[in-house]
């Protein structure tokens, strides 16, 4: 197989398997937001639209103004947990983390492949304040212990529906047994840091020498390589930061669950209880990580809602209108993030094409 270098430095092995995995994906997206919108539309017709725009209506302008200061608030978390992540000598405040936060986060919602180029959105945002790869590395510092924190919450949500409500004896097992992977996972992923095993640079060089996908391994597995070296050194240089990142991240999380009850508070008699606020943004943070694909969760959030809104008793409608006022404040911040975008200058396809070129040049650190 040839590996003939392009003018980009790329070989065209990679470049053809990264447009053909591209494509496949941004079909697979298309098709789950056909679905997603059938799933919308056929929750709005069976619940009925009346009940759902009572509900919103009761919520009201102030109550939406209220849910948008809690995300910004969220974003402002995530935007100084990333600036607690750079390396020394370069540095990020958080004047420049949060604004690329919320480019990153409009082109996670609004695009069918937006999950994959939204991490690296991020970096081209603050390039002209540190080299490309240092972002891209301090980003996925960042989101490593965003994904250690999500998987706690997972588990504590998990556990506390399974245990709260008499659910069909297939499903609490399972659910167990995704309590007990999610255990397993976790504790791993601390002990590869503790120990600094480089699993999954040896794992990549190991399919390449039998000669698997030998076009998307000639230059990447140097990258996870890169990328395993930046987060060990981050472990070894400054291990005070460890508690306050993930304090940061578990208050991402805290004020997620913060936004459902006060949504819950104003749209039903008695608000319905903060735990099952705590299961409705579990399910949420679950619909996110698995659907995100889809825009804005079209259709499956809703359904998510509807779920657990039926299995807590406090109606589908409830559910529902939920995902909806949530969808509107994602629609608020995309918007917000289209608006940085054209003030620094850049269009939604020129930030993508440049994302997606530097996506298949390195491994895409997340959102």
């Amino acid at each position: 197989m040839s590996s003939e270098p392009t003018s980009g430095g790329q070989p065209k092995t990679s470049q053809r398997f990264t447009r053909q995995h591209i494509n496949r994906l941004t079909i697979l997206g298309i098709l789950l937001t056909i679905g997603g919108v059938g799933l919308f539309s056929y929750f709005i017709y069976s619940v009925g639209i009346n009940e759902i725009w009572e509900n919103i209506q009761r919520f009201g302008i102030v109550g939406f103004g209220v849910i948008l200061l809690i995300y910004a608030t969220r974003i402002l978390l995530r935007g100084t947990a990333w600036s607690l992540s750079v390396y020394e000598p370069y540095e990020l405040s958080v004047r420049d983390t949060v604004p690329a936060v919320i480019i990153g986060e409009a082109m996670s919602s609004m695009i069918p492949l937006g999950i994959l180029i939204s991490g690296t959105s991020k970096a081209i945002a603050v390039r002209k304040k540190v080299p490309l790869v240092v972002g891209l590395s301090s980003i996925a510092t960042e989101n490593l212990f965003y994904s250690f924190t999500t998987s706690i919450f997972l588990m504590l949500g998990a556990f506390t529906f399974v245990r709260s409500f008499d659910l069909d004896p297939g499903w609490a097992l399972t659910i167990d047994g995704v309590i007990v992977a999610l255990l397993v996972v976790v504790a791993f992923l601390i002990l590869m840091v503790l120990r600094q095993w480089h699993f999954a640079s040896e794992t990549c060089e190991w399919i390449y020498q039998k000669g698997l996908f030998t076009g998307i391994l000639e230059g990447g597995r140097m990258q996870v390589r890169l990328f395993e070296n930046f987060i060990y050194g981050f472990y070894r240089r400054y291990p005070g930061r460890f508690l306050p990142i993930i304090l940061l991240e578990a208050a991402f999380h805290v004020l997620g669950v913060l936004e459902v009850w006060f949504i819950l508070t104003r749209i039903t008699a008695d608000g319905t209880g903060v735990m099952n606020a705590f299961l409705l943004e579990t399910v949420s943070r679950l619909i996110t990580i698995v659907f995100k694909l889809v825009p804005f969760l079209i259709g499956v959030d809703e359904a998510g809602a509807q779920y657990i809104a039926e299995t807590a008793a406090i109606g589908a409608g409830v559910g529902i209108t939920l995902a909806i006022i949530r969808k509107g404040r994602i629609l608020f911040w995309a918007l917000v993030g289209l608006l940085l975008i054209v003030k620094r200058g850049l269009s939604l396809r020129k930030l993508f094409t440049e994302a997606e070129a530097e996506t298949a040049r390195t491994p895409e650190p997340g959102s």
